[in-house]
């Protein structure tokens, strides 16, 4: 049963199953096991990245294309979210409105890129997809009356999904059991799901196809295949993902703009965590954003407890000063690229492989 849901895609390793595993369980009572609002926020923006990078992953590590442009796609869906309850009310309908509307927008624009651009070689698709992102992040900025500009658009959620909705007076292990609870586990449930059907799709005869074409679309193209059909499918199916990823993102935090869902510092994340968990696996968008997720997070506070256990030594304090957290950061993704370099997935089943071939 197991095996079928997730779709015969085994983990190949004893260490990366019990990884897993383990953040399955981590996530699945984050609420409990980690308490406080920073903790929750994490864990939810952990769910959150685990599908818009599943989602990169399938056009990067499977499809071999690469796009700038995804987290357009992750903006369409957070502002979807937005306009439609703020114009609309905080309503389930409003809701399935402004999903409905980022879904279909998503479909047609993620088309017409394919359309135009795949045919041109890689380096030029990269460079049209950045264009078509940065203008479009533009235009959420410049049109202030429907995306709030700058400044966003802050918005109310159905009560049922609202901190101020409390279903039982007293709490539990410690866990006030509101709204905001139900929210996290709905997110929970979606991560879930779309992983699961992330990893049906390229377990399947068309993820099949969309690898032989990432290893030589001459070849697929010669057997019989046409490429620029699977590229294209392969596009929107990352693109509708990542609009569900943006939605998800747009109801925990009640609030979208421009540099929350649509900034290139955003894509360069996505690029990171994709590597750091390995390219091609889907598993590795789930390890990968654990990880670079939960360092950038809490670095600085690891870094500023170094810094004052080390004060008698002035210049090891001034390296460990929570103001150069991101030289850290940079330098902790250097090593993971060296001593990982197919990604902590990649790794650890190449390492499982070769003790069952020096077993033979």
């Amino acid at each position: 049963m197991l095996t079928r849901l997730i779709s015969h895609d085994l983990p190949r390793s004893k260490l990366l199953a019990a990884l897993l595993l383990g953040l399955l369980l981590a996530l699945a009572f984050a609420p409990f096991v980690f308490p406080g609002v920073k903790a929750l926020n994490v864990a939810a923006k952990v769910l959150v990245f685990v599908v818009l990078v599943a989602s990169f992953d399938l056009l990067l590590g499977y499809t071999g294309i690469v796009s700038f442009a995804h987290t357009m796609f992750f903006g369409i869906g957070a502002y979807g979210i937005a306009i439609a309850t703020t114009r609309l009310g905080p309503t389930w309908e409003a809701l399935a409105v402004g999903l409905g509307a980022s879904l279909l927008l998503s479909l047609l624009l993620a088309l017409a890129v394919g359309l135009f651009s795949l045919r041109v070689r890689a380096i030029f698709f990269a460079m049209i997809t950045l264009a078509v992102a940065s203008a479009f992040q533009t235009l959420a900025s410049q049109l202030s009356e429907l995306t709030g500009g700058e400044d966003g658009l802050t918005f109310k959620v159905p009560e049922l999904l609202s901190p101020s909705f409390e279903w039982a007076e007293e709490p539990f292990m410690g866990v006030s059991l509101d709204g905001r609870l139900i929210c996290y586990y709905l997110l929970f449930v979606l991560a879930v799901t779309l992983l699961l059907a992330l990893l049906r799709i390229v377990n399947s005869p068309f993820g099949r196809v969309l690898q032989a074409i990432r290893e030589n679309e001459f070849r697929a193209e010669a057997i019989g295949y046409r490429v620029v059909v699977y590229r294209t499918v392969s596009s929107i199916l990352s693109a509708l993902f990542a609009c569900l990823a943006g939605a998800m993102l747009a109801l925990w935090l009640r609030y979208n703009g421009p540099d929350t869902s649509l900034s290139f510092e955003l894509m360069l994340d996505v690029l990171l965590i994709v590597v750091i968990g390995g390219m091609g696996t889907i598993y590795g968008a789930a390890v990968g954003s654990a990880l670079f997720l939960v360092a950038q997070s809490y670095l600085q506070d690891l870094l500023r407890w170094g810094s004052e256990a080390s004060a008698a030594w002035p210049w090891l304090s001034a390296l460990l000063s929570p103001d150069r957290w991101l030289l850290w950061l940079g330098l902790l993704f250097v090593l993971s690229v060296y001593y990982f370099p197919t990604g902590v997935v990649g790794r650890l089943r190449a390492a499982r492989e070769n003790q069952q071939a020096a077993g033979h």
